[in-house]
């Protein structure tokens, strides 16, 4: 008979079950897989917090050239009317209330103004900086302090600021590409002059032609500079400052009086300044200084008295001396004034020297002209440098250059 077996209820409630560690396994891994997706959700937000980075940075980045390209734009517009650049208007104007940023935007219009405008900003020098320069660079210090009544423990201590926070724009083209490009070329002359035979430009006003490649014209006021430059010949070689009297007196020898007016070109808004009016103009685009005598806080030193005379009208020409301002010490310099009067009086002396040989006649003349020529071309240095010397020592001590 058969073996009864047991039921299917039975094997069922005898099916083998799993071990612990088998019933642990889907456990495991259902933990382990949230540590991974943690761990991804973390490697997105690393990338996004770069990404976000990078952003503020590029951003920050061209804010700055921004920034410098509004510089550059503001500067380019006050030299136009020689207007000073002062930090605090670059500060108002062109950062706003990012004005800490000023060093970066400052390098960076620095930069551009050189590859695209080969131009600079400069930092002029303080006043009292600069006077205090030109007494120690003196021959004799000593006897300059007792000159101008300044105590010696006053002038060793470095009281007086370098820099004015006060700005210009400054060419930094080399001197020997400017002076090729004023040169006057006889083919461009008078393809200039043809140009305007056929447009008809034969009114005043219109520009000249001076057949070089700088179109003096339209820049700058001509006139104008040749005076200031002759200004400030005579005023450094009176000893780097002079009266207001003997400034007028050396101006009337050359034509120009107190009533007396400077043309201008179609660049300005006027055809002619008055003498006072263009002197107020220079001092205030910091070519010169007009100091009132004994104006120790003006000039940063005790000044010589005036006569008792002038002391009583404060606005008689005595009482008042000129000096060189600022800004033409950062943008002229001194020698190149002495240059300019030297080349000036040698070649003056040189054309004098041709109008009497042209008044000798006969083959005497024409050979002693002959030899002439060639030894004026050896001494031609040599007379230069006599004359700068003689400059410089009227000046009083060693000549700076651009500052």
């Amino acid at each position: 008979m058969a073996r009864a077996g047991p039921s299917r209820t039975q094997r069922s409630q005898r099916a083998p079950q799993p071990s612990q560690s088998q019933s642990q396994r889907p456990a495991r891994g259902s933990r382990r897989a949230p540590v991974e997706e943690d761990e991804d959700e973390d490697a997105e937000g690393d990338d996004d917090q770069d990404m976000d980075i990078n952003g503020r940075l590029d951003d920050a980045d061209a804010q700055l050239d921004r920034k410098a390209n509004d510089l550059v734009r503001f500067a380019l517009f006050m030299e136009q009317r020689r207007t000073l650049i002062r930090r605090e208007d670059i500060n108002k104007k062109v950062l706003a209330s990012n004005s800490r940023s000023f060093n970066s935007v400052f390098e960076r219009a620095q930069k551009l103004l050189k590859k695209t405008f080969a131009m600079e900003l400069v930092e002029l020098q303080s006043r009292n900086y600069r006077e205090q320069d030109n007494v120690v660079a003196g021959d004799d210090l000593q006897e300059a302090r007792n000159a101008i009544g300044v105590k010696k423990k006053s002038m060793l201590q470095p009281s007086a600021a370098a820099g004015s926070k006060t700005y210009i724009l400054r060419s930094v083209l080399d001197p020997v590409i400017i002076e090729a490009s004023a040169r006057t070329d006889e083919r461009l002359y008078e393809e200039q002059i043809a140009d305007s035979q056929e447009n008809g430009d034969d009114d005043d006003d219109m520009p000249r032609s001076y057949g070089c490649i700088i179109s003096w014209s339209t820049t700058d006021q001509v006139g104008a500079l040749g005076v200031l430059h002759v200004i400030l010949a005579i005023i450094l070689a009176s000893g780097r400052s002079m009266t207001d009297l003997d400034l007028r007196a050396h101006l009337k020898r050359l034509g120009l009086a107190s009533n007396e007016s400077i043309s201008m070109n179609t660049q300005s808004t006027h055809k002619s300044l008055p003498i006072d009016t263009y002197l107020g103009q220079l001092m205030k685009q910091g070519y010169l200084d007009r100091i009132k005598l004994g104006d120790t806080k003006a000039a940063g030193g005790k000044r010589s008295r005036a006569p008792a005379a002038t002391q009583t009208n404060p606005d008689e020409n005595q009482a008042f001396e000129w000096h060189w301002g600022h800004r033409s010490y950062s943008e002229i310099g001194e020698q190149a004034i002495a240059t300019f009067i030297a080349e000036f009086m040698v070649e003056r002396s040189r054309d004098d020297d041709a109008e009497d040989d042209d008044d000798d006649d006969g083959k005497a003349a024409r050979s002693r002209g002959k030899g002439r020529a060639g030894a004026e071309d050896g001494s031609r240095d040599k007379k230069l440098k006599n004359v700068y010397g003689a400059i410089e020592r009227a000046a009083g001590g060693n000549l700076s250059d651009v500052k």
